[in-house]
């Protein structure tokens, strides 16, 4: 699509939206390929937008209040402070989107890929966020730490404050049992990259705790769900 041919599209949105729907004509960008596009500060509310794609789009500070975004691709797309309150977002791709302070109240994200997304600040309220839960709130579990002399087991008890994130497999806890080591001081002990000794049988309590599910790394002990996740990180 054209830049002449989105402008007259947007135009006859803004006249639709302006005129009480009674004039202009609603934008429909239905499977529009919108890659790299530069639509900062647009007004495609109420928009159809189902099936586009706007690879690597600068969406800016548009708004897309209760558009029709389901399936969209928004890899890479600069959303920084967008205002999404109240849009279908079914299925669609936030894959290294940057949604910095975008506004998301309400929005439907079932379904929706949130990894490495930048969601600092950004307003969740009332969401209806993806299945992004990856360790259990009522049961202990073990799981895998990478430290410097590599991957060890650990518990994390149902007792412990514990999260994963919206936007990655990183999970965190408040504290941890570790299963693996010499114990009782025997031997060498395992190192985290931090300097904390994680050896067998000790309980590690992190300093602070942060249940922010918008953000993968911070504060709590990291841990994966997969030794293969550890290995690879």
């Amino acid at each position: 699509m054209s830049k002449q041919e989105l402008q007259k599209i947007l135009s006859q949105h803004k006249l639709w939206l302006e005129s009480n729907y009674k004039e202009g004509e609603r934008a429909n960008l239905e499977g529009t390929n919108l890659e790299r596009a530069n639509l900062e500060r647009a007004n495609l509310e109420r928009a159809i937008l189902t099936g586009a794609s706007f690879y690597r789009s600068n969406l800016t500070g548009v708004n897309l209040i209760e558009a029709n975004l389901t399936g969209v691709n928004l890899t890479g797309a600069n959303l920084t402070g967008a205002d999404l309150t109240g849009a279908n977002i079914y299925r669609a791709s936030f894959y290294r989107s940057n949604l910095e302070r975008a506004n998301l109240e309400g929005t439907n994200l079932e379904r929706a890929n949130l990894e490495r997304a930048n969601l600092t600040g950004a307003n969740l309220k009332g969401a209806n966020l993806p299945d992004f839960q990856l360790c259990s709130q009522d049961e202990d579990f073990i799981s895998y730490k990478k430290t410097s002399k590599g991957v060890i087991r650990i518990k994390v008890h149902k007792e412990a404050l514990k999260t994963s994130s919206l936007i990655g497999r990183k999970c965190r806890a408040n504290f941890i049992e570790v299963l693996d080591g010499k114990g009782l001081g025997g031997g060498s002990p395992i190192y985290s990259d931090s300097g904390l000794i994680y050896d067998k049988g000790d309980f590690i309590v992190a300093d602070s705790y942060d249940d922010d599910i918008r953000v993968e790394c911070t504060n709590g002990i990291h841990f994966f769900m997969t030794e293969q996740e550890a290995k690879e990180w």
